[in-house]
């Protein structure tokens, strides 16, 4: 709570009560107001989210299914039963011996083979629900994770795995379904009953056999790395897994099947990619062991750990605030002060006169603006617009006395004593190599006139100062690994001959890259329809897709109760798509960097072409607290919840209430990945900067800002960072706050003059040039390294007679039916102008 705030009801109750001619309440009482209001100000504590590559098991398990599928969990447990006891009588599953359960899926596995549609679709059900861990036979939640796990681990040794995959194909090429599904008004969730059911056991698949545990037996382990091998691998029909996910996105957006249960296909989508290249930290184990190959310099920190030990800020103040402190600035600060201090006279413990100390709001320690020009004809100008700031800035009569309150209760520190500056930055500062080339260029043509080019050892002539900015500049030199691969791939674009082919290692990144590279694009606007069309601030149209085909019943609801489960399941439905896109393409953008910068940079450039962009701006152009804060889970119907425990009776009472947490982690994981890949689009690439300009992106990445939660600020941060030398400098001067929050918790590049914009003019937005460029060089990398045909001019030539002869020739099987006819035809008919090859010869 600032300042301003708590005093305000404390002069208009000292107003209050000289108009009531009633005595003033004492300064005891008047300061332990003061130490409530400050304790409720407090109270708002930091979102204990922790970010990583997953939320807990159960609720990935559970956000597979949806509402309205609540009636086939006894449906699947129906047929299995009915199966099962006509093999194996007065028996359980969980009672079975290994071999027999064994023998039990071998007789599924074999049923699954049958031609009958509605058999394979019995069978199916019955392997889903062993999948889902036999829940009938459980008595608690931990019960069915362990016989799922069992199970999953069972059904993948048998193979069952591969026979799904077929069938899915199957289910993919029915042009039949898809037609009828094309001709129908409304589709609805019986119009994906195979595709749900193939698709739920291959994600409990994915899912289950992707964790590993302390606990897990030395098969398992082996099954695991076997399984991630395959998914990885080019093995289905010569594409991997994940290819052939992608193509029922681009099928279910273009309108050829609108039948697909999208949110299913993208949760698998996710996590086999997850599962085949690996998560966060798999990233940077990758990172570290890529530095050491190229015999770079390893990392300054462990991002990860950093971005974790990180604490959130306070967020700006709100318009309510801002309002009161206008209308405080003009009564006049001093004698409101007074008026306050004179009521903590009576009986305070405390010295008298002691000024009431602001909270900072994004920063733990506030000073004089360092950004603010000395000019006195400014200070004028700009002086009460300054004073009443839209992030509430210091009063200048509290400047020589800040403090940071500890935790509740705050004791007042000595008025002398100032806040102490951090004790380090969280990151080590950067530079990169054309920084220090600019610097010294810029040096050279002002000390000496001329330049000598990428010259970064010569000092001759310039001031020892110089020498000694550049000393600290190589110090923190860091060279990327990206930059690297740009620097390898310009020698072999100069030599191609010389240095010969590129070994390329077959890893599952540059295998799924390889498959998807065709029809990228393709691909790439798919996922951001979806995206668009599950946004919650997208308005309905009629030409928009629909993503709703597999939460919707046959019978639409006739109560308000089953109106209010289906509003909630639906809005569900479209949080789980927004999470499973975010997390797949922020994944897919990592791994691409790693693997090749250029391949990086192909998806982010059709990313931007297709208005990626603006899209996430218009995601957060919302009540950011309340999608974070959403309710739109019914705890009692998730899986395995709602097939252990008997179900109680819903009322609109307990669907209003929701959950008793704090915040949705899925819609907050969903806020960080859409803001890291904006980031990642955006990052030295100036012309995508200044769209970000251009939309007016800072006024809603500020109120981001409100969610306290220190990664998704450290993200806004970063995105406001680097725009703010276009924001002019009234707007740097009103939000001095968030510049000092940018300061402390997002990382300096030493000579980015990011908070001053002088250099602003010299960089003209030339978005067409840059964006041509890198698409230049991008085609270039892919030409070189996977067009084999365009290289067949370089390739030497033999001109040995003895070896050309020599050579083993690959001839078509039927070909000596017909060489005497080919010989008679071509050789011996054909008269030979030897004369005209001798002059040729000549």
């Amino acid at each position: 709570m600032q300042a301003d705030d708590m005093e305000v009801p404390i002069i208009n109750n000292v107003n209050n009560n000289c108009n009531k001619q009633r005595p003033l309440p004492n300064g005891r009482d008047v300061f332990k107001n003061l130490l409530k209001d400050w304790e409720s100000s407090m109270e708002s504590p930091n979102l204990e989210f922790e970010y990583g590559d997953t939320d807990s098991l159960t609720a990935e398990l559970s956000e597979i299914y949806s509402y309205t599928e609540e009636p086939e969990f006894a449906l699947n447990r129906d047929y299995f039963e009915e199966d099962f006891r006509s093999h194996v009588r007065g028996r359980r599953w969980i009672e079975l011996g290994q071999e027999q359960q064994r023998a039990y899926v071998m007789r599924l596995l074999d049923a699954l083979e049958v031609t009958d549609r509605d058999k394979r679709l019995k069978v199916a059900r019955a392997i889903l629900y062993l999948a889902q861990g036999v829940f009938d036979e459980c008595d608690m939640d931990a019960d069915v994770i362990h016989w799922s796990r069992h199970n999953v681990f069972l059904l993948y040794d048998m193979g069952i795995f591969t026979a799904l995959l077929e069938l899915l194909s199957m289910e993919i090429d029915n042009n039949q379904a898809c037609s009828s599904a094309v001709r129908k008004p409304a589709i609805s969730l019986a119009d994906s009953t195979e595709l749900r059911v193939l698709l739920s056991i291959m994600y409990l698949m994915v899912e289950t056999i992707r964790l590993q545990t302390e606990d897990d037996r030395p098969e398992w382990r082996a099954a695991r790395e076997a399984f991630k091998t395959e998914l990885g691998s080019p093995l289905y029909n010569g594409e991997p897994f994940a290819l052939l996910l992608f193509t029922m996105v681009t099928k279910f957006c273009s309108m050829n099947a609108p039948h697909f249960p999208m949110k299913k296909v993208l949760l698998l989508l996710w996590k086999t990619i997850l599962f085949t290249m690996g998560g966060f930290e798999e990233l940077q184990e990758m990172k570290v062991r890529g530095r050491e190959r190229l015999s770079l310099p390893p990392l300054p920190e462990d991002s990860i750990k950093v971005v974790r030990s990180m604490r959130a800020a306070s967020p700006p103040a709100s318009a309510m605030e801002l309002i009161e402190q206008q209308q405080q600035a003009k009564r006049g600060r001093r004698s409101r002060r007074s008026a306050f201090v004179d009521s903590l006279e009576g009986d305070s413990p405390f010295p008298k006169k002691q000024p009431l100390v602001k909270q900072d709001s994004l920063d733990t320690y506030n000073e004089r603006d360092p950004f603010k020009n000395d000019d006195a004809r400014d200070e004028e100008e700009d002086g009460e617009e300054a004073d009443s700031g839209i992030e509430g800035e210091v009063d200048p009569l509290d400047r020589d006395v800040i403090i940071q309150p500890p935790p509740p209760p705050p004791p007042l520190r000595p008025p002398t004593e100032r806040a102490s500056l951090p004790k380090g930055l969280p990151w080590a500062p950067k530079v990169r190599e054309k920084d220090i080339e600019h610097f010294l260029e810029t040096s050279r043509n002002k000390f000496i006139g001329f330049t000598l080019g990428n010259d970064t050892e010569t000092l001759v002539g310039l001031p020892r100062p110089i020498h000694e900015s550049v000393k600290t500049l190589k110090q923190h030199k860091y060279v990327s690994i990206a930059e690297m691969q740009i620097k390898r791939e310009g020698e072999l674009q100069q030599c191609p001959m010389t240095l010969g082919e590129e070994d390329v290692d077959e890893t599952p990144t540059e295998i799924l890259y390889l498959g998807m590279l065709p029809n990228l694009s393709q691909y790439v606007i798919a996922l951001l329809k979806l995206l668009l069309a599950a946004a919650p601030t997208s308005k309905a149209k009629t030409d928009s897709i629909n993503i709703l085909a597999d939460v919707l019943p046959e019978e639409m609801p006739i109560t308000v109760l089953q109106s209010m489960k289906l509003g909630i399941d639906v809005n569900r439905h479209k949080e789980i798509i927004v999470k499973a896109i975010s997390a797949l393409l922020l994944l897919l953008l990592k791994h691409l960097k790693l693997n090749h910068i250029y391949q990086f940079e192909i998806v982010s450039q059709h990313l931007v072409f297709a208005n990626c962009i603006p899209l996430i701006l218009k995601f957060f152009n919302q009540n950011i607290m309340s999608y974070i804060s959403a309710k739109n889970s019914i705890c009692v119907l998730d899986f395995p919840h709602c097939v252990v425990h008997e179900m109680p009776e819903l009322t609109a009472e307990s669907l209003e209430a929701g959950d008793s947490n704090q915040f949705c982690w899925r819609n907050l994981f969903s806020c960080i990945n859409l803001l890291r890949i904006l980031n990642k689009l955006t990052k030295w690439k100036h012309s995508r900067t200044m769209m970000l300009v251009v939309f007016k992106s800072a006024p809603i990445l500020k109120r981001a800002l409100k969610v306290k939660q220190a990664m998704m600020q450290l993200y806004v941060l970063k995105l406001l960072k680097i725009q703010t030398k276009y924001l002019g400098r009234q707007w740097r001067k009103s939000n001095m706050k968030t510049m000092s929050a940018i300061y402390q918790k997002v990382r300096h590049r030493l000579n980015d003059d990011w908070a001053y914009g002088n250099d602003i003019d010299a960089r003209p937005w030339d978005f067409q040039a840059e964006e041509c460029a890198l698409r230049e060089s991008i085609e270039k990398f892919n030409s070189r390294r996977y067009d084999k045909n365009q290289n067949g001019e370089f390739a030497p030539v033999d001109n040995c007679l003895q070896s050309v002869l020599g050579q083993r020739v690959e001839l078509p099987e039927d070909f000596h039916y017909s060489y005497e006819m080919w010989l008679e035809r071509e050789v011996f008919s054909q008269p030979i102008q030897w004369e005209g090859l001798l002059q040729q010869a000549q």
